[in-house]
């Protein structure tokens, strides 16, 4: 009885040992280089961009779709709706072009009829005699450039004369000489005030009353105004009042030719370019932007209604598909595992000692069980130049020590009748 277990014991070892040295290489006695692994199938997992409830799948598992073929559909009601309010808001934003458009042909015709008088009297507009061209040589957006530049060179100037003149009082007068000053502006806008205020009085019925307060307050304006005159004269004598008379004398001047240039500038915004025109053209801008932003939510709306459709990304097999219709999906969530089955992956591994013997492109012959004396093609398309430990399903001591490199198959499959996950057995041609 014991020596019967013990060889039962024995046998079953052997069996193990041999079973745990699967997915190793060997050269067999006929001199060819064989090894084993297991089918595998490039995959994508498909998953909806968009969470929703599913309301129809058109594949099952196993299923051969083509790149394009609708896998799924997802609830699009309310998306829908969505799009019909985003589309109701695009006929209101091209309505409301198409109305400050007309408004805009009507200010513009408006415009040029208000500016055809001058048109017509501008060949014979008077000019001064320096000038040596006609006063028709320069087009009205010459003239126009011309004033800009004017506009621009009399505000530089203004403020150049405003700062010498902060400069001048900043260097030349205490605070007694601003209060003076500033004394004096009041007085000189009181008194005429003052005077309206009496005249008015005056010509009030039964205003004696009146007329008296009147005078009272216009005799104190008077008396101010004197001796703010007189306090202004004592502080701002001799150069000192000529520099200051100056230097506002140069900002009054500076002021007017501003504004004088300014206003020949403005003389000229007519027509086309009148400001009527210009707020009129804003307005087209502003009403053809709301119908830009329209229009894009209406085609946002369009990208998610189509995105509530999957389709397949690729041509292949439906592997696994995990859904049916009424359950509802989160974004992300992978549903459904297209592989590609018309060329399949082995990946075998081969001994340090046999690693020269196989090259990129070398074809083999590969067999599988469930055909039995059946043979297919595969050619080596990437070997890998680490070693690494044999592979987790090596059991013994002395396999996992054993460093291997990995060889990579392609295997054509046009029948599909490889599947991911079947034993395959590779023999490689390699010339021997």
């Amino acid at each position: 009885m014991n020596k019967r277990y013990l060889l039962t014991s024995a046998l079953l070892l052997v069996a193990l040992l041999l079973s745990s040295c699967q997915g190793l290489s060997g050269i067999k006695s006929d001199g060819a280089l064989r090894a084993s692994g297991t089918i595998s199938a490039r995959e994508v997992q498909v998953a909806p961009e968009l969470g929703g409830m599913v309301a129809e799948v058109a594949v099952e598992e196993g299923a051969q779709v083509q790149e394009g073929d609708v896998l799924f559909r997802l609830n699009d009601t309310l998306i829908q709706a969505q799009r019909r309010q985003a589309e109701a808001a695009v006929q209101l934003a091209q309505a409301a072009v198409n109305t400050v458009k007309a408004q805009y042909e009507l200010t513009l015709n408006a415009a040029r009829l208000q500016e055809q008088q001058g048109r017509a009297a501008a060949w014979g507009a008077p000019q001064p005699d320096e000038f040596g061209l006609p006063v028709w040589y320069y087009t009205k957006e010459e003239k126009m450039a011309a004033a800009q530049a004017e506009v621009a060179a009399a505000g530089q100037a203004l403020e150049t004369e405003k700062a010498n003149l902060e400069k001048l009082l900043g260097e030349m007068a205490s605070q007694e000489f601003l209060d003076a000053e500033k004394r004096l502006a009041e007085a000189q806008v009181a008194f005429p005030i003052a005077g309206q205020v009496l005249e008015q009085a005056k010509a009030a019925p039964n205003n004696q009353k009146l007329v008296d307060f009147a005078q009272q307050q216009y005799d104190a304006a008077k008396s101010e105004l004197d001796a703010a005159q007189a306090a202004y004269d004592r502080l701002l004598t001799g150069k000192a009042a000529g520099d200051i008379l100056e230097a506002r004398a140069r900002v009054a001047v500076a002021q007017r030719r501003y504004d004088s240039a300014l206003d020949y500038y403005n003389s000229l915004l007519s027509g086309d370019q009148s400001l009527q025109v210009k707020v009129a053209e804003a307005g087209v801008q502003q009403a053809e932007a709301a119908l830009a932003q329209a229009e894009a939510a209406l085609n946002a709306l369009d990208i998610q209604l189509e995105k509530t459709v999957v389709r397949a990304p690729i041509s292949g097999v439906v592997l696994n598909r995990n859904l049916e219709a009424g359950e509802t999906v989160t974004p992300g969530s992978i549903v459904i595992v297209i592989g590609q089955l018309a060329e399949v992956e082995l990946v075998v591994y081969i001994s340090e000692t046999e690693y020269g013997q196989v090259h990129l492109g070398d074809q083999a012959s590969i067999t599988v069980d469930s055909f039995p004396g059946e043979t297919f093609s595969g050619a080596v398309v990437h070997i890998s130049d680490t070693a690494e430990f044999t592979p987790r399903n090596v059991q013994t001591v002395e396999g996992r020590r054993a460093t291997v490199y990995a060889i990579k198959l392609i295997v054509p499959n046009p029948e599909l009748k490889l599947k991911p996950g079947m034993p395959a057995d590779v023999t490689f041609v390699t010339g021997q």
